[in-house]
């Protein structure tokens, strides 16, 4: 038989060829594509050893799917002219969750050392038939593969506290995994907009905790709070018989589901029901949004008798999931009520701790020690490095990469799960024309793009990385359609990252792929972004020059451009190449496919030239790690920041901005202005005021104008500001700008009592 080889790193063209035959996604290890194809008809017979039970359980899936494309039965283990192959045997080569697949004209045989690599096999081979029976030929390809995951960790969150989805829509999520080889379902079963899992020992948890006030009509962060008398009608729970059923069915497509317990905050639900949970130890209704004013929403920590009520649910949670780990949350806790509380004080004193961030690394240590001792491992997010992180904790890491690498430096497993690019519900595309989301911009090539090894770790922490996953917070997903369009197909790129070979990767490629995946989302009904139109607009910097430079992830797309702010289409200027600018100007920039102008709105980024561009910054406080924009001289780099908080901006939390730039020499100038932005519903708030100085020294400074800000931290639209000194002309080499945090989040925000975060762009000199 004549052989097509196609290696995956080789030439683009031979390698657009076998994908667009095969249609993987993820990308295998190899595939070697032959002449001729295999057809499943009614001639095609599937043989296994009958003995072996998680084979059986495979040919199943596999027949009853068949059955549901064509309508007719395959035999088992008769006489037949075709075979389908089934057979567990070791292989080292492939893992336990790896496959070999052969097919020829006459035979399809899948091999692979466990059932979940036989699934795999089967999932791989579904790839290449219709997504639902439309009498199409069951058609596939003649070719060898040989395929295992990158990563053992591939997994998907889904929040179910601000929002209840039916036990019917969490099989949906679980069968969109494992059609893509995601194996880990990180349930967030409990937070403070509802308690979704029946305890038995504390019925009020779901009773009182899993229902509130109907608001869905208003954002998330609008919604006033309940108020006596008003039912409670808003939200459900599920039942453990629910839940074992649940984690049956995902179990049997090789989903691990790794349910999160929130605690010691974003517990307002169980609050409601049980107020003596809490430090302040009053009443409270359930929260309806984001209102978190006189709301308790922490466990108290000086409290022994909350110790035992958390042992208590776990027992029953540990009882329920076999999962290996166990999520415990520990994020974004509001340690103000803990520094009034006596008895949080007392047990300060009495353990020896220094501080509340000690206090919080003792409760997440006691509640391990249960853990352990039921054989299992807790998992936190990355806020549980804070006093000192638990002996055997793994660490999710999702305000940037810095918490993963931490806890990886120090030997203790690491899931990667940055809120860019790997928070879902954050935009991605528009925002113009898209479903209102919490904010941000992960489109699907960040997503695809994305490497969860970071570059700070050596060969050896770099182990500690066991994978990556994407989450999906619904403050604003109410339907499962909206669900869908979240994760449809930015997780198919994310399985592409945690499955492929890092060297088999290829944007053009999978984006060719991509299209058979996404009619088989139209016949399906699946709700699904059909892509991110907007231009991506840049600057290359480069001895003090501008060039810019555009991107479109749209597949055969065009770029067409303006520089004098009007609005561009298909008679304006074609984008060719990066290109110089020498001047403060307004570039706005449109896709076009076919002729047909694609993008909502244009991209639009405004671009100053002024003396200070790409001169070196130097902070006195380094900004935050979590959110680096363009790197160290991005508040130089000629780039306007928008509305998009996520790009171009550097954040500072509980720090003031004190950042000088080096002209390099004597300057002639008369302003200085930087910009900020205020976006409430992300804790970022405008400075209190901001002081400019000059000097000719760098070591002695002149101020030379200080604004002062009139706009309240409670005012909850998005929006910019420009802060600006105008002072007499004067030679000066350095400028030092001095911006000062508002502080802590303002009353009645969800982050009350907590330091807010400060973002700042472009550092403007004329």
């Amino acid at each position: 038989m004549k052989k097509v080889v196609i290696a995956l790193v080789v030439l683009l063209p031979l390698m657009m060829k076998a994908q667009s035959i095969t249609n993987f996604i993820p990308q295998p290890v190899s595939v070697e594509i032959k002449t001729g194809s295999f057809i499943i008809d009614e001639q095609t017979v599937i043989q296994f050893n009958e003995q072996q039970k998680e084979i059986k359980a495979a040919v199943d899936f596999f027949s009853s799917t068949i059955k549901s494309l064509s309508g007719f039965s395959l035999p088992k283990n008769t006489a037949k002219p075709k075979k389908i192959i089934f057979k567990i045997q070791s292989t080292q080569e492939i893992g336990n969750e790896g496959y070999q697949l052969s097919v020829t004209p006459f035979s399809l045989s899948i091999i692979a050392n466990t059932k979940a690599g036989l699934l795999y096999g089967i999932q791989s081979i579904l790839q290449q038939l219709p997504a639902i029976r439309t009498n199409a030929v069951l058609e596939i390809p003649c070719m060898e593969v040989k395929d295992y995951p990158r990563f053992k960790w591939r997994g998907m969150h889904l929040d179910v506290s601000r929002h209840f989805f039916s036990p019917e829509v969490i099989k949906e999520y679980i069968d969109l995994m494992a059609t893509y080889k995601m194996n880990v379902f990180h349930w967030h079963l409990v937070d403070d907009g509802g308690w979704r899992i029946e305890i038995k020992k504390y019925p009020l948890l779901t009773q009182v905790g899993g229902w509130r006030v109907d608001k869905t009509n208003l954002p998330w962060g609008q919604r006033p709070q309940a108020q006596p008398g008003e039912q409670a009608t808003y939200g459900g729970f599920y039942t453990q018989e629910q839940i074992k059923e649940i984690i049956a069915y995902a179990a049997a497509k090789n989903i691990t589901i790794v349910p999160e317990i929130e605690m010691p905050g974003h517990v307002a639900s169980a609050i409601a029901a049980y107020p003596a949970l809490s430090c302040k130890q009053v009443p409270q209704l359930p929260l309806t949004g984001g209102n978190y004013n006189n709301i308790s929403s922490n466990y108290c920590a000086g409290n022994d008798s909350v110790y035992q009520f958390l042992q208590n649910v776990l027992a029953e949670v540990i009882d329920l999931f076999p999962s290996a780990y166990i999520h415990i949350g520990g994020d974004e806790v509001d340690k103000d009520p803990w520094k009034k509380c006596a008895r949080c004080q007392a047990k300060i004193k009495a353990k020896g701790l220094k501080n509340e961030e000690e206090l919080q690394s003792y409760f997440i240590k006691e509640i391990e020690k249960f853990v352990i001792a039921k054989k299992r491992k807790i998992i936190g997010w990355d806020e549980i490095l804070e006093g000192g992180l638990a002996p055997s904790a793994a660490v999710m890491s999702w305000r940037g990469e810095a918490g993963g690498v931490e806890a990886a430096k120090m030997h203790h497993e690491v899931i990667m799960s940055p809120g860019n690019p790997c928070y879902f519900d954050n935009y991605q595309a528009g925002p113009e024309g898209e479903p209102l989301a919490i904010g941000g911009m992960n489109t699907l090539k960040s997503v695809y793009d994305y490497e969860p090894i970071p570059k700070d770790l050596n060969t050896e922490e770099a182990k500690y990385v066991l994978g990556a996953q994407g989450n999906l917070w619904t403050e604003f997903i109410t339907t499962a359609a909206h669900l869908e369009y979240m994760i449809l197909p930015r997780m198919l790129a994310l399985s592409e990252v945690l499955w492929s070979p890092a060297a088999n990767k290829n944007w053009l490629g999978f984006n060719e792929r991509l299209k058979s995946h996404t009619r088989g989302f139209d016949q399906k009904g699946l709700n699904y972004s059909k892509g991110n139109f907007k231009v991506n607009i840049k600057t290359i910097s480069e001895k003090g020059s501008l060039q810019v430079d555009m991107f479109t992830e749209a597949d055969n797309a065009t770029i067409y451009y303006t520089t004098d702010g009007s609005t561009p289409d298909i008679g304006s200027t074609l984008y060719t190449k990066p290109f110089y600018i020498t001047s403060s100007q307004i570039i706005k920039a449109v896709t076009v496919i076919n002729g047909l102008v694609m993008s909502t709105k244009p991209a639009e980024q405004t671009f100053v030239i002024h003396k200070g561009v790409a001169k070196n910054v130097q902070y006195q406080t380094p900004y935050s790690t979590y959110y680096p924009a363009n790197g160290a001289n991005t508040l130089a780099d000629g780039i306007k920041g928008t509305l998009d908080h996520g790009k171009n901006y550097h954040g500072f939390n509980g720090k003031d901005l004190v950042a000088t730039i080096d002209l390099g020499n004597s300057q002639t100038i008369s302003s200085i202005n930087i910009g900020c932005i205020q976006s409430y519903r992300s804790w970022i708030f405008l400075p209190q005021s901001v002081k400019f100085e000059v000097s000719t020294d760098g070591l002695t400074f002149t101020e030379v104008g200080t604004e002062t800000n009139s706009i309240p931290a409670t005012e909850q639209s998005v929006f910019l500001k420009s802060f600006k000194a105008n002072f007499k002309e004067q030679s000066v080499r350095f400028v030092r700008v001095i911006a000062k945090q508002i502080g802590n989040c303002p009353k009645g925000h969800p982050g009350e009592g907590k330091a807010g975060w400060m973002f700042a762009d472009e550092i403007v000199i004329q």
